[in-house]
């Protein structure tokens, strides 16, 4: 009996062992970086996360990629799987500027630093940082553009993102800052496509069912902007509406240099994204000292000189 006894413990202390050591191999290998964007939906978004997973592997860690799908409840449910899976990091797209707050706060009191990309969330003290494009003054530069092409009178609709995005709002109050010094440019709709290509286009072919005359489109994003520019065409109107975008997606910039888009707002989606995972990078490695929010700067794109860019940034 005793002899058995022993037999017991001893297997019992090696498989212990056994199961330390696992673990132990477990945590020996990489730390975690999760990425977890908005909406893999758009091309635009697609590469805001793969340049952020890429960068983070070429600094060693090991990347997961999520997609949110545009739905808050999705990205909590992506918050609860990376805290309980034990990320070292989190470089996060926004589905919803107060919305995701909450994500972002349990991430923190779980010691998981967050990183906010390209949209932000209406809190200073959740995320580590935010690096965000300049959407204001780039809808600044294109509401001066906007009125030079235009002129100082006629009618146009403007094409909203999300609703509850910074984003849309920003782009919205650069734009006016401009057009609405000018009364005789009337702005006879306003409508929410939610940064999407498909919702645009038929909201733009509503629309013109209402407002055959008009003589341009602001849009909040490429995706929408093409949207837009495919209704038009539809309608035969294409030649007739002037169509502005905002991005510096592929689709826009070949659209722009075949004189079919008349401008969009160059976006850097690889600079943010290769920014937060360095900086993601820095914070692991003892970095303490980072500015809330650090605004990346948007050129206006034109027909005029769009041989100086590419899609998602400038010609090499």
């Amino acid at each position: 009996m005793l002899k058995t006894l022993k037999r017991v413990c001893l297997l019992t202390l090696a498989g212990l062992l056994i199961l330390s050591g696992c673990q132990k191999t477990k945590q020996s290998g990489p730390p975690k970086i999760a990425v977890v964007i908005s909406t893999l939906n758009n091309p635009w978004f697609v590469v805001l996360g793969e340049t952020a997973s890429k960068r983070a592997r070429e600094l060693g860690y090991e990347v997961t990629l999520f997609d949110s799908q545009n739905d808050n409840a999705k990205e909590t449910d992506h918050f609860e799987n990376i805290i309980a899976a034990g990320f070292s990091a989190i470089l996060f797209n926004p589905t919803d500027a107060d919305g995701s707050i909450s994500n972002v706060r349990r991430a923190k009191e779980a010691d998981i630093p967050t990183f906010c990309m390209d949209r932000e969330i209406n809190s200073n003290d959740a995320a580590v940082a935010q690096i965000l494009s300049d959407n204001y003054s780039g809808c600044v530069k294109l509401g001066q553009y906007f009125v030079d092409k235009v002129g100082e009178q006629g009618k146009y609709v403007e094409l909203l993102g999300l609703v509850g995005d910074n984003n849309t709002w920003n782009r919205s109050k650069g734009f006016h800052s401009v057009v609405d010094s000018y009364p005789d440019l009337k702005m006879v709709a306003q409508q929410s496509a939610d940064f999407d290509r498909n919702k645009a286009m038929e909201v733009m072919e509503s629309i013109l069912q209402a407002h055959p005359d008009i003589d341009a489109v602001f849009c909040g994003n490429d995706a929408m902007a093409m949207g837009a520019y495919q209704a038009l065409v539809a309608a035969g109107k294409a030649d007739q509406v002037m169509v502005f975008g905002f991005d510096g997606a592929r689709d826009v910039i070949d659209a722009i240099r075949d004189k079919k888009i008349m401008a969009t707002g160059m976006q850097f989606p690889k600079v943010m994204a290769r920014t937060a995972a360095e900086m993601a990078h820095e914070y692991l490695n003892g970095r303490r000292d980072f500015q809330q929010k650090i605004p990346v700067a948007v050129e206006l794109v034109t027909q005029e000189n769009v041989d100086a860019y590419t899609a998602y940034g400038k010609a090499q």
